[in-house]
């Protein structure tokens, strides 16, 4: 009996030990998982920002995508109003070539009137030279004496001066003034040279539009400009208009 009692005070015992340990054991067990569900809290709280984060970061993918696009929208008009500008540029140089060759060409054009004016008027002067040095023909010799002899005056160098007048005018044109100042050109004086023109029955309108032929051979005019080139000439108004009129201009 002793040994009976003794053996299940043991056994309660035992039982007792079994319980503070399983106690133990669910003690560790909450403890446990109150931990984990601290923990599983933790790491919603923290999962959660990044959840959220997640449109954001696709609002900012669309912005940058669009503003990309914007910019080869805006880099495409530029480069098409950039080869716009050089077409036209290239455009413009051909054209002012255009009119640089077309100015080369007048230039050209003038200087050879120029010579050629020039050739015609040496030209005259080497004619008027060699007829002076020459002795008169006989016609030519009565047509002196008959200038002379119109003019009041019968002197040498009158006459000579009217020879050479018309020497001139079978060449150019020439209004009173000038035919005068060339003839003083070749040392007549203001006298003899104002003589021997004065002796001549000479149509200065004729002589005018002669010369508006002239000038209009060589070089553009307005209407205008041809009668004051033509006054300029020592024509008179009068007839450096009838002259211009007779050109048709």
């Amino acid at each position: 009996m002793a040994t009976t009692t003794a053996s299940r005070h043991d056994t309660k015992e035992q039982g007792m030990q079994r319980m503070e340990k399983a106690g133990v054991f669910v003690s560790s067990a909450i403890a446990m998982m109150l931990v984990t569900g601290c923990g599983g809290s933790d790491d919603s709280d923290t999962a959660a920002p990044t959840t959220a984060s997640t449109p954001i970061d696709d609002t900012r993918r669309a912005d940058a995508e669009q503003r990309a696009e914007q910019a080869e929208s805006d880099a495409a008009e530029q480069a098409e109003k950039a080869d716009q500008a050089e077409q036209q540029a290239s455009q413009a140089e051909e054209d002012l070539e255009s009119v640089r060759g077309e100015l080369a060409e007048a230039e050209e054009a003038l200087v050879a009137a120029e010579e050629a004016l020039a050739a015609s008027e040496a030209e005259a002067v080497e004619e008027v030279e060699a007829a002076a040095e020459e002795p008169p023909a006989e016609d030519e010799a009565e047509d002196q004496e008959a200038a002379g002899e119109d003019s009041g005056s019968g002197s040498m160098a009158q006459e000579n001066a009217a020879r050479s007048a018309r020497s001139y005018l079978e060449f150019t044109a020439f209004s009173r003034s000038g035919l005068i100042g060339q003839l003083e050109f070749e040392g007549f004086s203001t006298a003899d040279a104002t003589a021997a023109v004065d002796s001549l029955d000479i149509d200065y309108n004729e002589q005018a539009a002669e010369s508006a032929k002239s000038y209009l051979e060589f070089s553009g005019f307005s209407r205008s400009g041809l009668i004051e080139q033509l006054v300029f000439e020592g024509y008179t108004q009068e007839q450096a208009t009838y002259g211009v009129d007779q050109t048709g201009l």
